[in-house]
């Protein structure tokens, strides 16, 4: 925009001519011009014009019709390259990228980065030089939206110099308003106008010539010499293109005399295809009536370092205020190019930063804040400027804490640590938060930059991994780190005071049935009421803690006897007397057995006193469940009797220290031989010879009860083999099958691998199972015992009778025998109950075809009373003992 004053009275004339032209048409007009800021706004208006009509206008002319005289003005909300794609859009025409920079070095032509695009002469006169005539704006593709300008006419105006003026608008608010005459009244206006913007320039120039004087021609030197100073690169044009000026640098730069410039035109110098681009920047200066800048450009890419060039071109104008040229000029700018870079990097690392910053003055007031401050806080900007930090304040912290920070700030420059602050909201949250000083030239400070980062989840984080790393997940009660961190304290404690606790190690009976058959969802509904449960009968100073799947454990503190203990232990077993309804509907009880341990009576330190808890819990599961038990010396010792023989077990396969022996059985009838059972024994070289009873539920709770019952199975089918290369008839051996042996899915297939490595017959083979082994999964224990029998083994339910077998299943199992157990055999004929469960056993399995034996038979009233009631086989020492291979030559035909 051309900075030219016009007077008042010279808008008063402008105003009334809209006036006359809008009462004669019945239509509203008005004269828009660009401000200095690049923008396009209302200079004058006629009357009855509202607001929002010339909002309107606005809108439409500013972002799709005209084109920003001032394109370096970043605060215009359009630009030019905005406008002449939208014309370029609409009329057709081919966007064309061109360089706008003079060259430099013929040598070495520059490398372009930014371009600019310009309307060809032919597009700029159709624009500028002719009005538009808009009878219905909704039947117009660019006019459509403005719903209240149904018709409208507008003139671009411009200075003589081409330099863009503003328009003249005559409008109507309904379609048809405006016509062909309201358009030749308003290009007379037009007309007019131009005309007196050219004596209003031409005016102008020539008081500020009178103004600044007659120049002194003995002070001022020849244009020449003036432009040869200077370093940039100085040219001029006529109106016709033709160089007319150029100084020293030019003909450096461009490899030519001042001869071989002065009277040349670009297509001469460098050709047509250059010579459009720099012409096009010459118009450009043109219509924008100012200096521009035309391009920026780096001057040559393998240049190290890079040469950044800014082309500078500005319209020249004789006294008479007539455009008389073009003159241009191109500068180094590598120094500030790299001082802009640094700050739009240093803009964009503040815009977009995760972290929240605040910028603070030298006196702690707020200057500026980043985006992320915004979302963290909930402040807006405007509400923070000129603010003091002390308003994010949660008074979590005292005036010593502050009086540290400001004290480490002014001293080191910077301070870095933990800060709760307070959001909009109220809400106060954690930061992490760097502090730094900023010093100006001559080292006083000039800015406060905080940066911070909010920390929330962070802290959240931190509290969940401690709650898991220190509380069991499912009851939320302390798990065992937490419980001995807290039993230390208490013993401490204990021990300071000389006063007593109590530890009680609850442990639920037979839990694993029900996760079994109602699946773990159930049973960990009953986990979360058992600890609800022992919760309330829980003093506020005791501790509960679950330390394993169904292990409670509770501190009792400060007790004075034993008798304590045992009443606190007594409430604690009443949770269990009432049933736990459980999702499903169903009423399910849970038993427990306890073991108590006393300080400092049974142990001095945290880890002995559970430990021998753990102890007195096992002793009351050994004595049958449901029932508690306090620490003994003696649990000590067995303890660590448990713990050597299941160190030994582990190597007693590799040492040779497990070995069979062979128990007849035979046909009480004939006393034949129909068979033997393969009984396991162990003699450790250290320990001496150890009871299958004592050392089988070992094996089972090391999970090595199925390495040893391959072991026995193996060693009894190859000892069958032997038996029958002799010739020895043994009819079959019975090898006893463990549970966890069963409830493996590869087992009826190791059976099948062991007969074919040893070459055992399957008739010669019986695998004996107890009942309550097969009840756990009867549907898998049928189908595998089917598969077992179809093999040609033999099946026989051990120790029938002790267990709890559903006879809806056992008529299922592809069994064929029932072996009465020995604790029925043992007092009979004499004990009238166990000669009655004799008698059942015996009559139940013929009536389901199954043979039937009797085992620990050792009286010879023992074997005529099975006898007697249709037994079939017997086992026992009133026979024989087990005994060696070698030692049961009379028992093989």
């Amino acid at each position: 925009m051309m900075n030219v004053p016009i007077s008042q009275q010279q808008l008063d004339l402008w105003l009334a001519d809209l006036n006359l032209i809008a009462g004669i048409s019945n239509c509203k007009a008005t004269l828009l011009t660009w401000n200095a800021v690049g923008e396009l706004s209302s200079l004058l208006c006629s009357d009855a014009v509202v607001e929002n009509e010339i909002q309107a206008i606005l809108t439409q002319l500013s972002g799709r019709n005209i084109a920003n005289p001032n394109p370096t003005t970043t605060s215009s909300a359009f630009t030019t390259d905005r406008y002449i794609k939208d014309y370029a859009a609409q009329n057709t025409i081919q966007d064309k990228r061109v360089s706008l920079s003079e060259p430099i070095l013929q040598s070495s032509p520059l490398e372009v980065n930014q371009h600019c695009t310009f309307l060809s002469p032919s597009q700029l006169s159709a624009l500028v030089g002719e009005a538009e005539l808009i009878t219905d704006t909704q039947l117009h593709p660019a006019w459509c939206t403005s719903i209240v300008i149904g018709s409208v006419i507008f003139i671009p105006l411009a200075w003589p110099s081409g330099a863009n003026f503003g328009f003249l608008c005559f409008y109507h608010n309904e379609p048809q308003g405006v016509d062909a005459k309201t358009l030749q009244l308003t290009k007379l206006v037009g007309d007019s106008i131009q005309r007196q913007l050219a004596d209003i320039l031409r005016l102008h120039n020539a008081t500020e010539s009178l103004n600044r004087g007659t120049p002194n021609n003995i002070d001022v030197i020849d244009l020449q010499s003036f432009i040869d100073s200077f370093d940039e690169h100085i040219w001029m044009k006529n109106t016709y293109g033709i160089y007319t000026l150029c100084n020293r640098s030019v003909e450096q730069a461009w490899a030519k005399q001042r001869n071989e410039i002065i009277g040349h035109s670009d297509v001469e110098l460098f050709g047509a295809d250059t010579a459009d681009s720099y012409l096009e920047g010459d118009r450009f200066a043109i219509e924008s009536g100012t200096p521009i800048i035309v391009a920026e450009c780096l001057a040559g890419a393998e240049s190290k370092p890079h040469l950044w060039l800014e082309t500078l071109k500005l319209p020249a104008f004789n006294a008479a205020g007539e455009f008389a040229g073009v003159i241009g000029m191109t500068r180094n700018i590598s120094k500030y190019k790299a001082v802009e870079d640094k700050l739009t990097l240093a803009t964009n690392v503040f815009k977009h930063s995760f972290e929240g910053v605040v910028v603070t003055d030298r006196h702690g007031n707020i200057t500026d804040v980043n985006g992320a401050f915004f979302e963290i806080t909930g402040y807006t900007r405007e509400e923070l400027l000129g603010q003091n930090p002390r308003i994010f304040s949660s008074g979590r912290h005292d005036k010593a804490f502050f009086d540290t920070l400001w004290s480490t700030l002014l001293a080191d420059g910077k301070w870095n640590g933990e800060v709760w602050n307070r959001r909009k909201n109220g809400t106060i949250f954690p930061q992490n938060i760097t502090i730094s000083t900023i010093y100006d030239e001559v080292g006083d400070i000039r800015y406060f930059v905080a940066v911070f980062a909010d920390i929330s989840a962070q802290k959240e984080n931190e509290a969940q991994l401690t709650h898991l790393a220190y509380f069991d997940p499912l009851t939320h009660l302390p798990n065992r780190m937490k419980f001995m961190m807290q039993l230390k304290q208490e013993v401490r404690h204990a021990k300071r005071l000389n006063i007593q606790l109590a530890i009680v190690m609850i442990d639920v009976d037979l839990f694993k049935h029900i996760n079994d058959s109602f699946g773990h969802s159930i049973g960990d509904e009953m986990l979360v009421e058992l600890a609800k449960r022992l919760r309330g009968q829980v003093a506020g100073q005791d501790v509960l803690s679950r330390i394993g799947g169904d292990e409670f454990v509770v501190l009792i503190t400060d007790i004075n006897s034993g008798e304590e203990a045992t009443l606190a232990t007594n409430q604690l077993r009443q949770v269990f007397d009432q049933p736990f309804i459980v999702s499903t509907g169903d009423h399910l009880r849970l038993t427990a057995s306890m073991g108590v341990s006393l300080y400092p009576s049974d142990g001095q330190d945290a880890a002995t006193l559970l430990r021998n808890a753990d102890a007195a819990m096992y002793r009351a599961k050994n004595d049958g469940r449901n029932n508690y038990a306090f620490y003994t010396e003696s649990l000590t010792q067995l303890s660590l009797e448990h713990l050597k023989l299941q160190s030994a077990l582990y190597g007693a396969i590799e040492q040779n220290a497990l070995y069979l022996m062979y128990q007849p059985k035979l046909d009480l009838v004939t006393r034949k031989t129909v068979g033997f059972e393969a009984l396991l024994r162990w003699h450790d070289p250290l320990l001496g010879l150890i009871s299958p009873s004592v050392f089988i539920p070992v094996a089972e709770k090391i999970g090595l009860i199925h390495e040893i019952g391959l072991w026995v199975l193996e060693t009894a089918c190859r000892q069958g083999v032997r038996w029958l290369s002799d010739g020895k008839h043994f009819g079959r051996i019975a090898v006893n099958v463990a549970g966890q042996q069963l409830q493996r899915s590869s087992f009826v297939d190791d059976v099948k691998r062991v007969l074919a490595e040893t070459g055992l017959p399957a008739k010669h083979l019986e695998l004996e199972v107890t009942e309550s082994v097969m009840m756990q999964n009867p549907d898998v224990a049928i189908s595998d015992l089917k598969r077992l029998g179809d093999l040609g083994i033999e099946l026989s339910v051990d120790d029938f009778g002790t267990g709890y077998s559903s006879l809806n299943y056992l008529k299922k199992l592809p069994i064929h025998k029932l072996k009465i157990d020995q604790s029925f055999v043992r007092d009979i004929p004499f004990d009238t109950n166990n000669t009655a469960i004799a008698k059942a056993v015996i009559a139940l399995g013929h009536a389901l075809k199954l043979e039937i034996i009797a085992e620990g038979v050792e009286t010879q009233e023992q074997a005529d009373f099975l006898l007697q009631n249709k037994c079939d086989q017997a086992q026992g020492y009133l026979f024989s003992r087990p005994q060696l291979p070698l030692d049961l030559d009379a028992f093989l035909s």
